[in-house]
């Protein structure tokens, strides 16, 4: 089954609203797991206004599954996630203002660079994901560039998914398909939620991992947080 990572940026947003350690990230985190869900994903950025460098340190120690740390790498970045060592880091172009991630790498022109940053996490073995945008060539080209695995930017899948499911799906295929062919490790995620997400893991049933955060977040207002992880499994396991 596709497995379920949370991304609990949004409960560490909320924390700093306000200061303090309410809610506990890394409280939030264990009850996750303890749920159900299979990994923890955060994405610090250098601002820190949401996870910070010692959430990170405080989330590795506290949680048994896998640990999925995002972001752009930069020195600073580089440097935590050696020191971390989490099973898988995510590499996503963001600029250090971004508001959220909103697209993939263009891993045929930076190559070089995402060559040479892939093999220093490979080296301490940790497994390299890159978040791409759902064109078969920048499958190619992180697959040429050593990464283990992409995760394809699923906005424009969410974005157009209410008006046409089957478009919606369709645009993603050449780029599944190339990375099933070259034996990627295919991850997914950005604006996934319980109305889009069973359809997309049935299109693509060799989807390891999708990484789920606001919507997620959004839902457990409402329904609790341990209701909401049943729900969102359900939703992956219907899907297969």
């Amino acid at each position: 089954m596709t497995r379920l990572s949370v991304n609990i940026n949004k409960v560490a947003t909320l924390r700093n609203a306000r200061g303090g350690n309410l809610p506990n990230v890394e409280a939030f985190a264990q009850a996750c797991e303890s749920y159900g869900a299979a990994g923890i994903t955060v994405h610090p950025r250098p601002d820190e206004r949401h996870i910070t460098r010692k959430d990170v340190y405080d989330i590795k120690a506290n949680i048994v599954q896998e640990f999925n740390i995002e972001g752009n790498p930069e020195p600073a970045f580089i440097d935590l996630v050696l020191d971390v060592k989490p099973a898988q880091v995510t590499l996503v172009p963001d600029a250090p203002n971004q508001l959220t991630s909103n697209h993939g790498w263009d891993t045929k022109t930076h190559l070089a660079k995402l060559s040479a940053i892939i093999q220093r996490f490979k080296n301490v073995g940790i497994r390299v994901s890159v978040f791409v945008d759902p064109d078969p060539e920048m499958v190619e080209y992180a697959h040429k560039a050593g990464a283990d695995r992409v995760e394809l930017y699923t906005g424009p899948y969410a974005e157009l998914y209410p008006e046409d499911p089957d478009k919606a799906i369709e645009m993603y295929r050449p780029a599944a398909l190339k990375a099933k062919e070259l034996g990627l490790g295919l991850n997914a995620g950005h604006d996934l939620n319980l109305q889009n997400l069973s359809a997309f893991v049935q299109a693509f049933p060799w989807l390891d991992e999708v990484s789920i955060g606001q919507a997620l977040i959004a839902d457990a207002l409402y329904l609790g947080l341990k209701e909401t992880i049943k729900q969102y499994k359900y939703a992956l396991s219907n899907s297969n």
